[in-house]
């Protein structure tokens, strides 16, 4: 017989393809190859138009916690004070020689006023003010540009004007654009920068693991096409989607990373099973739907497992959060979109030719690993003494995670020779640590004297401004303090919530530093919500695609144990310091704050993606044999190579963004690297086999009234 290629689609399409729904879908596609190539074509074509856009097109801001006491004072000062709200922008004037009422000072004061005024972005501009925002020896002055816009559209503005205030820094004057909005500004350039620098390392470390894992230049080469494809896809996508609501530049970032990492385990579990369908006389499409019944199968669950863990993720009332896990899940969802259609054309287009460029060693190989199929054997063997391993290492790493602290990023999430960094160090030296992080409080007049008082009196706060009313007439004042302690200072949630208590029920406290805290304390109120509902929808999902309660509940749970260990690990370095100077940061004595919301639920996706594909080929060969012992063998046999290799490209990924000057990101990198290499190695490869071997037929035992419920889903061919 010979391969079924794109020509062949008349011939083959009246033979039965084998395999269920997704076996039929993956003949479809192999018989229609034309029509699926031109579909991804076009659409590739069309949002790939939209795609170079993405970093200047998508949201900048929206850390803040939606309906908290900050941004209400963040929406009163924009509509009754002339925009000084948390979003406004402080210009920070600085010289040597002269001072601020000279007239050098004075007439470039009046040239940044006039560039400010003509952006409409741009509200109230009060100039520097002695005895408020001119420093004591004159030389500093910080010229206030109130926010007459949304929080993302202000991140933009000081993005577009900030070269511009710039540029007049001459005849021995500095300028430094300051505030929340020119942070996010400054941060989102250098995090643009460090993500392209990771993506041009990780590239070529993955296609060279790729060659190794398949041995061949076209197999290798296909995963990087498939996860490129859906990349510019989804880049184009969230463009788009950011015409109906804002999406963080951040969601792509993530989507970047985590779609590469994803759309190569999907593509290399799918590639390696039909390399082996493919062997002998086997026509193509026959293949390919073999491989769809089965390893694509396990591709579509594990695909539905990832979205429905960051899904959980969007009930955190904070835009930025939650746009992060839309854009994940958009891209992954065009990847898996890709795997399910694209990859079975190509792969029926190619037939045998998939081995074209192979490796001398390729002609030995077989899915069925001896090397593994020993292990397993191995574990099979003697369980005890690599469980009880496993566990001391994996509880060791995660005990740390017991004193983790976190919280939002201090101004050392940027380099130290960006504008806003220095303008922020210039203003504590001339002003105060407690300057830049400034509290607001919004108050009816009546109440303007008692506020000023009891804000006084304590101790902890430096100064506080004559109650500024609104001109709008609103009967509303504008009081602010300046506390004594650096804004990044655990203090400063002491300071607030003080504030809060003592001050009248309808005095508000906002400020940037207020609103970090609120949506800190948000992010720390939804967490429990956020992983029981990750372990629930995990453990359902388990259980639809296994319909084996014990095994299910064991899939899901051991995956908090690599979790654990990978914030044991954060703790030990972002927040002690060890390995700081290896790695090139400054601890900033605690972790980033969205970090334990956000990286469980991308942990916790990757850890049940391999889940998914051991227990499913487990299953698989459970459902021929009947015998739990082949299921448990043969389960790592077929799935260890390819786990591993997927392993190897999710740590290579992750890792090279360790290599990114913002903290953030390296933070995700090392975290997330750490987590996957915990979880292929301890947990996939040792643990969860082991509890298949010690559970035998209890494992894959399921009452007869829940195979009544579930769905009849099986992986065997």
């Amino acid at each position: 017989m010979r391969s079924t290629t794109v020509g062949d689609a008349g011939a083959s399409a009246s033979t039965t393809a084998p395999g269920g729904l997704l076996g039929r879908l993956g003949a479809v596609m192999a018989d229609r190859a034309r029509w699926v190539f031109g579909f991804w074509l076009i659409l590739s074509v069309a949002l790939g138009a939209a795609a170079p856009s993405v970093f200047d097109s998508l949201a900048g801001a929206g850390w803040q916690a939606d309906g908290s006491e900050s941004v209400q004072v963040r929406d009163l000062a924009q509509e009754h004070f002339g925009g000084n709200s948390a979003a406004a922008v402080q210009v920070v004037i600085h010289s040597d020689t002269a001072t601020m009422d000279s007239p050098q000072a004075q007439a470039l004061v009046g040239d940044i006023t006039a560039i400010l005024h003509a952006d409409s972005r741009f509200g109230a501009i009060v100039a520097p003010v002695p005895g408020q925002s001119v420093s004591r020896d004159g030389h500093t002055g910080i010229l206030l540009a109130g926010a007459n816009a949304s929080t993302d559209d202000m991140v933009t503005a000081v993005t577009d004007l900030g070269p511009q205030l710039k540029d007049l820094a001459t005849d021995g004057f500095e300028i430094y654009p300051t505030g929340a909005s020119a942070l996010w500004s400054d941060f989102n350039k250098a995090n643009h920068d460090a993500m392209l620098k990771a993506e041009m390392f990780s590239w070529p470390v993955t296609l060279a693991i790729m060659v190794l894992a398949f041995g061949s230049l076209v197999a290798a080469g296909l995963p990087l096409l498939l996860t490129l494809t859906g990349l510019i896809a989804s880049a184009g996508g969230l463009v788009l989607l950011n015409h109906f609501t804002p999406i963080s530049v951040w969601a792509m970032n993530f989507a970047m990373m985590f779609a590469l990492a994803l759309g190569i385990d999907y593509a290399l579990f799918l590639v390696s099973r039909f390399r082996d369908a493919v062997r002998g006389d086997t026509p193509a499409r026959t293949a390919v739907a073999v491989t769809m019944a089965t390893a694509g199968k396990a591709v579509l669950l594990s695909g539905l497992t990832v979205l429905v863990s960051l899904s959980a993720v969007l009930v955190v009332p904070a835009p930025a959060v939650r746009t992060m896990a839309v854009g994940i899940m958009f891209a992954v969802s065009f990847v898996l979109l890709a795997t399910l259609t694209l990859l079975p054309a190509v792969l029926g287009a190619l037939g045998k030719r998939v081995n074209a460029g192979s490796l001398p060693y390729v002609a030995r190989q077989q899915h069925r690993s001896p090397a593994f199929a020993k292990w397993g054997e191995l574990l099979h063997r003697r369980p005890w003494p690599f469980a009880i391993g496993s566990l001391l290492v994996l509880i060791a790493l995660a005990i740390p995670a017991t004193s983790l602290k976190v919280a939002m990023p201090s101004i050392q999430v940027v380099p130290a020779d960006s504008s806003v960094r220095q303008g922020y160090e210039l203003v504590q030296r001339e002003f105060g640590m407690g300057a830049p992080g400034m509290l607001q409080i919004v108050a009816p007049e009546s109440a303007a004297s008692e506020v000023v008082r009891i804000t006084g009196s304590d101790t902890r706060i430096g100064m506080v401004t004559p109650p500024q009313p609104a001109a709008d007439g609103s009967g509303l004042v504008m009081i602010q303090a300046t506390p004594t302690v650096d804004p990044s200072d655990p203090a400063m949630g002491d300071i607030v919530d003080s504030l809060r208590t003592a001050l009248p029920d309808d005095a508000l406290v906002g400020g940037a530093v207020a609103e970090n805290l609120d949506l800190q304390q948000a992010l720390n109120d939804y967490l429990p919500l956020v992983v029981g509902i990750i372990l629930v929808l995990g453990f359902l999902l388990l259980l639809v695609a296994l319909r084996a309660p014990l095994i299910a509940l064991l899939g899901a749970g051991v995956s908090l144990l690599s979790t654990a260990a990978a914030f044991g690990v954060a703790k030990l370095v972002f927040q002690d310091g060890h390995g700081a100077g290896l790695l090139g940061f400054t601890p900033q004595g605690f972790l980033d704050g969205w970090g334990p919301v956000f990286f469980f639920a991308m942990i916790f996706a990757i850890a049940m993606d391999y889940t998914v594909f051991l227990l499913a080929t487990a299953k698989e060969h459970y459902e021929r044999s009947g015998d739990p012992a082949v299921a448990h063998i043969d389960g790592i046999a077929h799935s260890g190579r390819v786990i591993a290799a997927a392993a190897a490209v999710m740590v290579a990924v992750f890792f090279t963004f360790a290599l990114a000057d913002p903290l953030p990101p390296k933070e995700m990198g090392i975290i997330l690297g750490v987590a996957v290499l915990l979880d292929a190695v301890l947990i996939r490869l040792i643990l969860l086999p082991v509890l298949l071997r010690l559970t035998g037929h209890a494992a894959w035992w399921s009452p007869r009234w829940l195979r009544k419920v579930l769905p009849d889903i099986s992986f065997a061919h």
